[in-house]
């Protein structure tokens, strides 16, 4: 079906094809949210911390997401060739904002605003909390006893929180991908590559691994209660404690899709037998956080000996910045992203229930493909979208071949050489640049087979779990299986523990699968490009985390 597809720029310059947080065409829903709200939030970011460009530009053609840093100077009228450096430089200088900018930067290197951004964001009274008042506001609403026009003005107030947090969650990325980027920036300075330094952040996400750390004190009680549970029901009447530390942890995390950035994804409340295999699985941690101790010690000192003298004061305060910022990192998705979205589709489901009640929708799932602007009280009368119209979306999206998507749309942008920038400036694209590149976010091409980046040490043998849907290859999980999907989200540390190790089709050594690996104590090989089309389910294979490779040793 791909061959029938246009694949046409979405506007002027070019669009790299984001490969590591989907590999399916969204819903009308969430490409709204993400194509106002992105620019947005970067646009207020890159202004804020003095970068040289407008916004991050995200685009849907086909459903699928393509993306574009928009530059400061004639966003809209991408120039062909640059004009020498002597002249770029001067009207780099002279242009009125790009003075401004430059100020900013200059301020931004010095006072470095990242470490306040990220203890703000843990402080009891800080973002982190409000975001969770919002959407615990938002949950707490009982949509069953919503008259129609109410649940209404409620899936629009959803909406709008969406927006509100979405252009949150790209704002704070600027004050994580900043140290991030310039640990990964100086490293070429110090003689390292980015491979030396990016071992550095392992244990650095505690957020991560809170998750397994919390459900394996629920597993203690249970088993110091004698229990053997078969399900989360049966555990819940172990004790009304334990039925108590699991409604706890489901208030703050029961309504976050756990599978994917789009409604369509499942939210932890539907998945009981998820959340009962991961308790299950999970594990003490104590004896491995002492390992990464260890490990990173002894790491982080063969590395640091091998800096200049003269850049190891530097070289120490980068790898404290960008230590402090992973955890922002990882921790922001979760309370901006995938529980608001998790928000929408309890709305919209239950939108679709009375819709098929009424005789207006086939399948209740159908109510996810509308747009927003689709969503009114008409729905409930019949003279919204046709019933037919729905399931035609939806069978689209869940059966067109985008295997052949372009990697990139639109005519080559040349990109300013950072020497044509003041420091500053310089320093704040180049750490864009290479956190982009390392997340797997650039565009570039990749070599083929079944190899990919590392993550983690050893070699792991066990059955593929594999399923071009995540939700297929997380329901049919089982303990000490290899997780074989497309991409992760951060809100896959709420089942990742029980999976022996992870592959991704998608994603580098900074995306969200590569994090969750390092901080579980996961091997994993990210980025094999062809996993999802030569690895049945099933099969038995080898994960080498040390060489990059994933290897079939029987099929099925």
């Amino acid at each position: 079906m791909s061959a029938e597809l246009t694949w046409t720029a979405p506007g002027p310059g070019q669009w790299a094809l984001d490969r590591s947080h989907t590999n399916r065409p969204a819903t009308l829903i969430s490409q709204e949210i993400q194509s106002r709200s992105t620019a947005r939030g970067t646009r207020r970011m890159f202004a804020d911390l003095g970068a040289p460009l407008d916004a991050l530009d995200f685009k849907f053609v086909n459903g699928m997401l393509y993306s574009r840093i928009r530059p400061l100077i004639g966003p809209d009228k991408p120039a062909k060739r640059l004009p020498p450096l002597p002249l770029l430089k001067l009207l780099i200088r002279v242009h009125p904002e790009m003075r401004r900018r430059a100020r900013t930067a200059e301020a931004t290197m010095n006072e470095r605003p990242w470490r306040a951004v990220s203890d703000e964001w843990r402080s009891p009274n800080g973002r982190r909390a409000t975001c969770d008042q919002k959407n615990l506001a938002l949950q707490d609403v009982n949509l069953s006893n919503l008259t129609d026009s109410e649940l209404i003005d409620h899936a629009h107030r959803v909406f709008d929180h969406a927006h509100e947090m979405w252009e949150l969650h790209f704002w704070l990325h600027g004050f994580d991908v900043c140290p991030i980027g310039f640990l990964l920036f100086s490293a070429p300075s110090w003689g390292l590559a980015a491979a030396d330094v990016l071992p550095l952040l392992e244990g650095a996400s505690p957020s991560t691994s809170e998750a397994e750390r919390v459900l394996h004190r629920v597993r203690e009680a249970v088993e110091a209660a004698g229990a053997r549970p078969s399900s989360l029901a049966d555990m819940r009447a172990v004790s009304p404690s334990i039925a108590a530390d699991i409604d706890r942890f489901l208030r703050l995390r029961g309504t976050l899709i756990f599978s994917r950035y789009d409604i369509d994804g499942l939210c932890l409340d539907e998945a009981p037998e998820v959340l009962f295999s991961t308790i299950m699985a999970s594990r003490d941690d104590g004896a491995r956080r002492s390992e990464v101790e260890t490990r990173l010690a002894a790491r982080t000192a063969a590395v640091r000996a091998r800096v200049p003298e003269a850049e190891r004061e530097a070289f120490d305060r980068s790898l404290a910045e960008a230590r402090a910022a992973m955890d922002l990192r990882d921790d922001n998705g979760p309370h901006t992203l995938e529980w608001p979205l998790g928000l929408i589709r309890l709305a919209m489901l239950e939108i679709g229930r009375r819709m098929t009640t009424n005789g207006h929708l086939g399948e209740v799932r159908h109510a996810l493909e509308l747009a927003i602007d689709e969503v009114n009280t008409d729905l409930f009368s019949g003279h919204g979208p046709a019933a037919r119209t729905l399931a035609e979306r939806a069978h689209w999206r869940e059966t067109i071949d985008i295997e052949n998507a372009p990697l990139t749309l639109g005519e080559p942008e040349p990109i300013p050489p950072l020497e044509a920038l003041p420091a500053p400036m310089g320093r704040l694209v180049g750490s864009v640049q290479w956190v982009l590149s390392e997340a797997g976010m650039d565009g570039a091409e990749r070599s083929g087979g079944l190899t990919g980046t590392g993550i983690g040490s050893g070699v792991y043998r066990g059955k593929a779990c594999r399923a071009d849907n995540p939700e297929d290859a997380v329901l049919n999980l089982e303990p000490g299986d290899v997780l074989v999907v497309p991409c992760t989200t951060p809100a896959y540390n709420m089942v990742l523990p029980m999976a022996g190790a992870i592959v991704t089709a998608e994603g580098g050594a900074l995306s969200h699968a590569a994090v969750l690996a390092r901080e579980l104590g996961i091997p994993a090989v990210v980025g094999v490009l062809g996993v999802l089309s030569t690895i049945p389910d099933g099969a038995t294979i080898e994960v080498d985390a040390d060489h990059g490779e994933v290897r079939i040793v029987t099929s099925v």
